[in-house]
């Protein structure tokens, strides 16, 4: 196995004007997440292989669901997020695993032809520059959110070193979490989308307390 890694360098200067995407349903990247990723399907084998030679960036982007399971290629949510690879490596198997860390939304202005079988988006990053600032120490009730992340945890059977999460800066976080917790793709997309960070602790501490009392209505329904 062959492995290489690459400090990132992360300004609006690598953002381009075309990006390959690579669709996961129930898979968010947010700004400054880390994500690794397992790459085997031939497709995006040759995104991943043409990425590293041209900047290292891929944006990942949720199917919508939109027109049903008939639509090929499946309809996009027209927000995403870009990632920069910043360490990858390739199996004796010939898949790659890479870790992507995030860089900035976009919304998709149009798709391009497809490329080597994979799809490529025009982006609009213009709403989103912001999220190539620092890390922040966004305003929200954090205990609030590890209280309910208790719960949830529990009644979803999820093992958690409780030290590291106290340690946790809020926004790293608040983006780790709204990427690993196992909630639906559309709640996924809404954490995606949300206006400020403020905005996203919030609407992830309502998601993880309305999944806690679904978790117990279901429970008490069948006792």
């Amino acid at each position: 196995m062959t492995q290489r890694k690459e400090k990132p360098e992360i300004t609006t200067a690598v953002l381009p004007e075309a990006l390959p995407v690579f669709p996961l349903s129930g898979v968010v990247l947010m700004p400054r997440g880390k994500l690794p990723l397992n790459i085997f399907e031939r497709r995006y084998l040759s995104l991943v292989e043409d990425a590293l030679g041209k900047g290292r960036m891929i944006g990942l982007v949720q199917p919508s669901g939109e027109g049903g399971e008939t639509v090929s290629p499946p309809a996009l949510y027209q927000v995403g997020c870009a990632g920069r690879i910043t360490s990858f490596s390739e199996t004796d198997d010939g898949r790659f695993l890479i870790n992507l860390l995030g860089v900035c939304r976009f919304r998709v202005e149009k798709e391009l032809p497809v490329t080597n079988g994979y799809r490529v988006v025009k982006p609009d990053w213009e709403s989103y520059l912001a999220d190539m600032g620092p890390f922040e120490n966004p305003d929200y009730d954090r205990d609030r959110l590890v209280n309910v992340l208790r719960t949830y945890f529990k009644t979803h059977g999820v093992m958690a070193d409780w030290q590291v999460v106290q340690n946790t800066a809020s926004e790293e976080l608040l983006s780790s979490l709204a990427m690993v917790c196992p909630l639906p793709p559309n709640e996924k997309q809404a954490l995606l989308e949300a206006p400020s960070l403020h905005a996203r602790a919030e609407l992830l501490i309502s998601l993880l307390e309305m999944a806690c009392l679904r978790q117990n209505d279901d429970e008490g329904a069948r006792h």
